[in-house]
This record gives structure tokens, sequence and C-alpha cells, in this order.
């Protein structure tokens, strides 16, 4: 087994300079408005594991699902029943089986009874390639399920899928699943899996893209916990996710450089990547009725032998099914991480009294302008370049009202020996309002390219004296951070010590312009600070902030103080938190995930069912009941004929704007 293979898909090569736009900006931007959800996983359960509950939400508001499964999961053939040895190895029924509980899963998920018949049919893919596929509606929701089914082991490659992502020439034949009506193996390389994901992406024209994490983090575990744990080594995640999330990436790249060749748009999608083993390593973020649901999705997907599916190989994944996913000590199912976690689109008011957002689509940074300002329409994405971007853009507006934008891009994503980079990227807008300069590139904070892909989501404020602050985690991690100076210069990356955190990190300026970052760490929330404005930003040492499931919002007071509002661990009760030293109090908000926060304050996060609410000024809470269902967070913008608005992106990957509290003209 190649080392190579197993470190996080990493080959690392001589680093290159700042990127340039890839390609120009300007390009058209085909949009549908029709949504369409396509989920890429490694194996059958990971959709149920790591991207709930945001499929299920999705699901459930009438959003189609094509759901594609790389590999058999056959593993060893040993479909494990609990309290039972020596359980025969075969390989065709246990894939089976592992079908089956999906199908069962899916059905409960649609409305419907556990074993509703589905549509199976065969599906041809480029390269003349064939895949099961099984298709199930129920009113306005529906779901198609395509099983590739490469083998996840092979000939001296225990570890088949990394290894085709680092070997050109390895071949890597299918497993022909029992009760599939694919009767006939297919060999796959490097190059068809590729052609065979981007054929899939060009027929679906998905508007939403859920894959695995690319860039897992660094982790330093014994073997026996190592192996205990499925994880590769040095990496917190198993490494047919690692693989898979790559072939995703790549695969989406290639479909955008496909569309755009010969004068053709840029499909209008948006991109999410969910940690995978992650979730064992750092504290658990949905609380009791979120977690409630999510597991029982596990229950129909791990079946019981006991069952008459009328599925010869087998009814379930017999190791995942009944209270397992709760008492697994691993705990995957009690949290649902995002690779890129961000505060929502980056919003601004141009000098015509427009509102402009800015976010990331089609791997592309974009802009969408009001069609007149206050009207809360949104014209059509305008393309700014820079792809292909992580999801998330960080942004600042300078004094003179010109934007800074900030993104992490994939500057290299390439297999089979390929380069594989990742680099900070700004764009500077030329007036306020205005058109932009060319993309530049800020480098890495990292000194290898391998630890360089561990870099989190840009976050960007500026003081009161026009300096730029920006910060990310890093390989660590830490925090990273670089200064940019009035007249436009930048001093070089600083690590700023401090303790290990989760990526979302906040920044703020206190009223007496000293700049703080706080970021969500294991045991409890760090805090990193000015001692007066214009020194640097350092760690605070005797913070001692109760410790948060995520990322913190953060929000200035009145009178100029800092006050922090998330989630504790596994609770749905919105915790504030003040740095004068007062006691930490519970705010009406329950729901779970990240929150945004606004003076007043203004608080706006999602309730127990996915909506997104907000609390108000006065304290009354509003619920958004209409309209595209949101994509995770969103953002709050204070207006001055609406009063405060939230604006995010929908599931058909356009901007929506929601007036919780319309204000009545005087």
């Amino acid at each position: 087994m190649a080392l190579a293979a197993l470190a996080g898909c990493s080959v690392p090569a001589p680093r290159r300079g700042g990127p340039t736009a890839d390609p120009a900006p300007g390009i058209p931007i085909t949009s549908s408005r029709r949504a369409q959800l396509m989920q890429i996983v490694a194996h059958p359960d990971d959709d149920l594991y790591f991207m709930n509950p945001d499929s299920q939400r999705m699901v459930h508001a009438g959003v189609p699902l094509v759901s594609i499964y790389v590999t058999a999961g056959e593993h060893d053939g040993k479909n494990h029943i609990p309290g039972r040895r020596n359980i025969p190895a075969d390989k065709a029924a246990y894939s089976s089986a592992r079908h089956q509980g999906l199908r069962q899963a899916y059905a409960t998920m649609l409305g419907l009874e556990t074993f509703t018949s589905w549509q199976k049919g065969v599906i041809t893919l480029r390269g003349d390639r064939r895949a099961e596929i099984n298709t199930l509606t129920h009113g306005n929701r529906r779901v198609e399920l395509v099983f590739l089914n490469l083998s996840m082991h092979a000939p001296r490659r225990w570890m088949a899928l990394p290894s085709l992502w680092k070997d050109r020439a390895l071949g890597l034949r299918t497993v022909v699943a029992d009760d599939s009506p694919v009767r006939k193996a297919d060999t796959y390389d490097y190059d068809s899996l590729l052609d065979v994901l981007v054929g899939l992406m060009e027929q679906y024209r998905p508007t939403v893209i859920h894959t695995l994490d690319p860039d897992p983090d660094i982790q330093h575990s014994d073997e026996a916990t190592r192996k205990r744990d499925s994880e590769q080594r040095g990496y917190s995640d198993h490494a047919d996710h690692t693989a898979v999330a790559c072939f995703s990436w790549a695969a989406m790249v290639r479909w955008v450089a496909d569309a755009t060749r010969d004068g053709g748009s840029i499909p209008a999608f948006v991109a999410t990547s969910f940690r995978g083993y992650y979730n064992r390593h750092w504290p658990k973020n949905l609380p009791g009725p979120v977690l409630k649901e999510k597991a029982a999705h596990l229950v129909p997907y791990g079946g019981d032998p006991s069952w008459r599916c009328g599925n010869s190989g087998g009814c379930g994944d017999y190791n995942v099914g009944g209270t397992r996913p709760l008492t697994n000590k691993k705990g995957w199912v009690r949290a649902t991480h995002y690779r890129y976690p961000g505060a929502g689109p980056v919003v601004a008011t141009e000098p015509d009294g427009r509102l402009a957002v800015y976010g990331v689509l089609g791997l592309r940074a974009v802009r969408w302008r009001e069609t007149e300002p206050g009207s809360g329409q949104w014209g059509e994405p305008g393309d700014l370049g820079g792809g292909p971007l992580a999801p998330g853009l960080g942004g600042v507006t300078l004094k003179d009202g010109r934007q800074l934008l900030f993104g992490l891009r994939f500057a290299a994503l390439g297999g089979h020996g390929g380069p594989n980079k990742r680099e900070v990227v700004l764009l500077e807008q030329r007036s306020a309002g205005g058109p932009f300069l060319a993309w530049t590139g800020l480098g890495n904070p990292e000194y290898g390219d391998d630890r360089g892909r561990r870099l989190g989501v840009p976050v960007a404020v500026t003081d009161n004296d026009g300096r730029v602050h920006l910060f990310v985690r890093n390989a660590g991690k830490g925090v990273s951070a670089r200064v940019r100076q009035p007249d436009g210069t930048w001093e070089p990356w600083r690590d700023l010590g401090g303790a290990e955190v989760q990526d979302g990190l906040s920044a703020a300026v206190d009223g007496t312009g000293r700049v703080h970052l706080f970021a969500a760490g294991r045991e409890r929330v760090h805090h990193w600070a000015q001692d007066a404005p214009g020194g640097p930003v350092a760690f605070r040492a005797d913070g001692g902030l109760p410790v948060s499931g995520g990322p913190v919002a953060v929000t200035v007071t009145r009178d100029g103080g800092l006050e922090l509002y998330y989630r504790a661990p596994t609770r749905k009760e919105l915790t504030a938190v003040r740095l004068d030293g007062a006691a930490p109090s519970t705010v009406s908000l329950d729901g779970y995930g990240p929150v945004s926060a606004a003076p007043g304050p203004v608080l706006l996060g999602k309730d127990l069912r996915g909506r997104v609410q907000i609390r108000t000024a006065a304290g009354r809470l509003a619920t958004r009941t209409h309209g595209a269902v949101a994509l995770e967070s969103a953002a709050l913008h204070a207006h001055a004929r609406h009063g405060v608005l939230a604006i995010g992106l929908g599931a058909d990957a356009h901007p929506w704007t929601w007036v919780p509290e319309p204000r009545t003209e005087g």
C-alpha cells in the first residue's frame, strides 16, 4: 500500500506563483432556476451519516435528489449480524444488501413504507459503461440512486480508490451485486471515472452538489486507534472518502471547463463539502430532536436479517441499524460539519443604493445585483472569474466603498501524480460599485502543498484605520493572519499561536477600535485580540469562554462591547456570552447549526426543522416559510428602508431576500 495513496491523495510538488483568473471573468452563466441536488459519495451510508440533515431538508422541500455511490461498499463481503459469529463472505450479496438498505432509508425519507417497490433499471454512462439506477417518487419528492459499484479493494491494492486517484494506469473492476439489473462487470481507470462523473453532471445539471472532504485534517493517532476508527494514516477520514471527494472536485472543474469551451456558459451550481470521520474528534453539534431524526434514517438502512424485503442479498447493512448509530463510540452521526463553513454570502451596498451579493457559483466568484434599489429582487449573476474556488468568500468594504473579496482557490487539483495545491486569493474592486482588478494570489501560510491543502475559509475585517486583517485556519488547526496596510501593501503571513480550533472563524472590531477573533475549540471558545488599536492580534490564554458546538457569531453592543452567540454542543438553546465577565445567558432561538448576529441584537439561525428564523431586536421570533429551501448560512444586512434583511442562497442557486419585520412608511 503506497503511503502517497493514503496521505490525503496528496502529491507534494514545487510551489508556483499566484493564480490568475481561470479563465477570464465575464463568461455567461446558465441558470434554469430548477433546483436539483446531486450527492457523490464513496460508500452506501456516507450520505446518511455525513450529509444529513441537509439532504433530508431538501428532499422534504421537493428538491429532486440523485445520489451517486462510487464504490460497491462490499469491503470483506461480511454483512455482520450483531451477536453472531462466522458470517460467510459474499461480496455480491453484501453490496446488494447495502443497496437495499438505502432503498429502505430513502423510502421512509420520502414518506413511504419501508419496503416500497422501486423502479430498477440500467443507465448507460460515458464510455458505454453501465450502472444500476433506482428511482422512487412520492408526490413532489423524487430520489434516484446510481450505483457505479467500483470495488473497494483490488489485488495488491487494499485501498483501491486512493490508488486509482494516484495511478493513471490502474484499472479497477466493478462488483456485480445480487439482484442488480446490471449483470456484467466494467473496468474503470482514472480518466474513465472522471469522465463518467462529468457526464452525470452534464445529464442532471445539478444546482447543488454535495461531496465529501477533499482535504481532511491532519490527525496523528496511534495505530490501534486509527485502525479501529477506519482512518487513513495521518488524516482524520477514510481514504475512500478523500479519493472520491478529489474525483468529485476534479469532475466539477472539468465540467465547468468543458461547458465554457468554445464560448459556452458556466453551469450554475453551488458546491458543499462535508466533513467525515472528523466528527469523532470535535464537539457534537446536533441537538437531541435533530439527532433523533437523522439517526432514524439509519435504522431502515441497517435493516434486520428477519425482515422480508424481497432482496436475495439481504435487507440492509445489519451492523448499522437499530440503536447502534447512537451507541457507536465513534459518534459520526452526532454531528454534521461543513468543510468550508461560512457566514453566508457577502452583502454590500453600492453607490446607487442597490444591494450586491457576492458568492461562489460554478466554482467561480459571482455578483448578483438588485434590479432596483430596495426591491429585494435579484438580476442574473455576473461572472467575476477566479475559479476554481472552494465554497464561501470572505469580504470587507474599504473606507472609500470599494469591495475586497477573499477566496480559497484550488490552484491545482491533479491526480495520477499531478500537483495538488490551494492558495488564498484576492479580488479588489477598482472603484466603488464598479469593475474589479485582476485576481491576486496571497500565497499560503503553510510550508508545503500537502499542509497547504488543509486551509480553511478566509475571514477578514477592516479596522478603524483602514487596515484589513485576514485570518485563515491553518494545517496545525491554529490561525494564521496577514494584514493589509491602508496603502494596499500586505505584511507576511504570521502564525497567531494559541490552541486548536475548528474552521468558521469570526472577526469583529469593538467600540474602541480593537480587532478581535473568535473560534470554537474542543473545550472552549478561543479568543485573539489587540491590546490597543493598531497593535498585533494575539492569543488570549485567559479567555475562559464556554465551549461551542460550531462557529461563533459576534456583534457589537450599544456600549461598544462584544457579545457572542452560539449553541453549546448537543444543545438547541442559544447561548449569549459577553466579554465583560457577565454570566452567560440563554436566548430564545431554539434550533441547530450556526447563527448570524447584527447590532440590536438581531439573530438569525435555523429552527429544529431547518427553516430560517430570526429573533428581532424587540425579541419577536419570525420564521421564513416560503421560497426556495435555504442553503447553509445566511447573512444579516442593515437596510435604511427595510430594517434588517436576511439574505442567502437557495437550492435553485439563486439569492433570496427576507424582510422579517418590514418598516412602515411614516
